[in-house]
C-alpha cells in the first residue's frame, strides 16, 4: 500500500483507475477499506470510469497513530486532503466525505475552494453546524479496559466497531477530542464556487438534517438515502446512483 509524509506523519493510501479523479475521505473509527473498499465504492467508481484515491485518516487504518489530540484539528484533518493531491500532484478534484470525513471536506471547501471540481457531503446536516456526533461518553468507551465495562449504549457500538476492526482506540480517543469543532453558520454558508451534494440517510439520527443545511450552504443539493441509518446508508444503491448522476453533471 503506497504511504506519503505529511511533516511527521505517513499516510496510506490507494490510487486506482483511469479518469477524472475523485478523493474520498473515510468516517469516524472508519478507513478507506471499510468505508469505501468493502462497500465496493471503490470499484464501482472505476467502473463509471473515474481515478478513485482513498486515504487512511491520520489515526486511523495503516497511517500514523497520534495520542495528542491537538494533532487532530479539524483544519490539521483537511489538510491532509490537500497534502495527499499535492504528493500526487492534482491540482483540483471531486471530493467525497463521510461522517468526519464530510467535515473533513467542508472545512477545505470553505478555505480552499479552488482545489474543488465538486464536494459531496455524505453523513452529515446540520451536525456539521450544531454537532451531535459521538462524543466524551465514545471516548471514554473507547478508554475502557474491555467492552464489558462500557455500560453507555453509544460508547459500546463504537468500542465494539473498533475492536472488530482492530482500531488503535486510544488514537481513535485522542481524535474525537480533538476533531470537535464545529462550523458556524457563516463559515457553511461561505462553501461558495463549489458544486455541493449533502446525502443522508432518512433515518440518520447522527448526521443533523440535510434539508437544512443545503438551505445554508448556497447552491447546494440534497439527495436523501430512503430508510437508512447513519451506518447502513454508507453503501446504499440510491446513494450510489445519486452520486454518480451528481458526477456526471459537473464540468
Amino acid at each position: 500500500m503506497p504511504s506519503f509524509d505529511h511533516g511527521a506523519v505517513e499516510i496510506a493510501y490507494l490510487d486506482e483507475g483511469e479518469g477524472d479523479p475523485i478523493v474520498l475521505v473515510h468516517g469516524f473509527a472508519s478507513s478507506k477499506n471499510v468505508n469505501w473498499v468493502y462497500p465496493t465504492w471503490v470499484s464501482d467508481l472505476k467502473k463509471s470510469g473515474r481515478r478513485v484515491i482513498a486515504f487512511d485518516n491520520r489515526g486511523h487504518g495503516e497511517s500514523s497513530k497520534l495520542y495528542d489530540s491537538a494533532d487532530y484539528e479539524i483544519s490539521i484533518m483537511a489538510s491532509d486532503i490537500a497534502a495527499l493531491m499535492d504528493h500526487l500532484e492534482l491540482d483540483r478534484a471531486d471530493v467525497m466525505g463521510y461522517s468526519l470525513g464530510a467535515r473533513m471536506t467542508a472545512k477545505l471547501a470553505r478555505t480552499e475552494p479552488r482545489r474543488f471540481r465538486s464536494a459531496i457531503l455524505g453523513g452529515i446536516g446540520m451536525g456539521l453546524i450544531e454537532g451531535g456526533g459521538p462524543g466524551e461518553n465514545v471516548a471514554a468507551a473507547l478508554e475502557a479496559p474491555s467492552l464489558e465495562d462500557v455500560t453507555d449504549p453509544v460508547g459500546r457500538t463504537f468500542r465494539a466497531f473498533a475492536d472488530q476492526t482492530r482500531s488503535d482506540r486510544r488514537a481513535l480517543a485522542a481524535c474525537l477530542r480533538g476533531s470537535r469543532r464545529l462550523m458556524t453558520r457563516e463559515e457553511a454558508a461561505g462553501i461558495t464556487g463549489v458544486p455541493v451534494l449533502i446525502a443522508v440517510g432518512t433515518a440518520d439520527e447522527i448526521a443533523g438534517s440535510a434539508h437544512a443545511l443545503g438551505g445554508i450552504i448556497p447552491g447546494s443539493q440534497v439527495l436523501d438515502i430512503p430508510n437508512r441509518d447513519h451506518m447502513r446508508a454508507v453503501g446504499d444503491k440510491v446513494y450510489k446512483s445519486g452520486v454518480t448522476d451528481f458526477l456526471s453533471r459537473r464540468e
